[in-house]
């Protein structure tokens, strides 16, 4: 099970990391902020600074998560497992927020949310 939840978590990282570039990095394209329900050149100029700090808190998550399984892997299981822990309940966490706030991200809500959920699941 631990190779599982290990597995998990650095994939939810990887997940993360990916959805910071899109939201702090290459927000501003179009075809990028569609897939955050933007309309409008207008309105990813406005809502731009919120995405771009939004993407760090999901980097934050990420290096946070994928330095648990580091440490884990390292020999330092109880550490390790405290910060996959936290992690991927953070992020699971946004999930659900992200579900209940807007069915319509339901996708994105899962993507974000899967991963994190089996290494939670697994980590017990």
């Amino acid at each position: 099970m631990a190779v599982i939840c290990q597995l998990a978590a650095a994939l939810a990282g990887l997940v993360h990391i990916v959805i910071f570039y899109l939201e702090a990095v290459a927000f501003t394209q179009p075809r990028i902020y569609r897939r955050f329900q933007v309309a409008t050149d207008e309105q990813a100029e406005t809502i731009g600074p919120w995405a771009f700090n939004q993407g760090f808190y999901n980097l934050f998550l990420a290096i946070g998560t994928i330095t648990g399984v580091i440490v884990w892997l390292a020999g330092r299981m109880h550490a390790g497992r405290s910060l996959v822990g936290f992690g991927c309940a953070c992020m699971l966490g946004a999930a659900l927020v992200l579900l209940g706030t807007d069915r319509r991200m339901a996708r994105a809500a899962l993507l974000q949310g899967v991963f994190p959920l089996v290494a939670l699941a697994t980590l017990w």
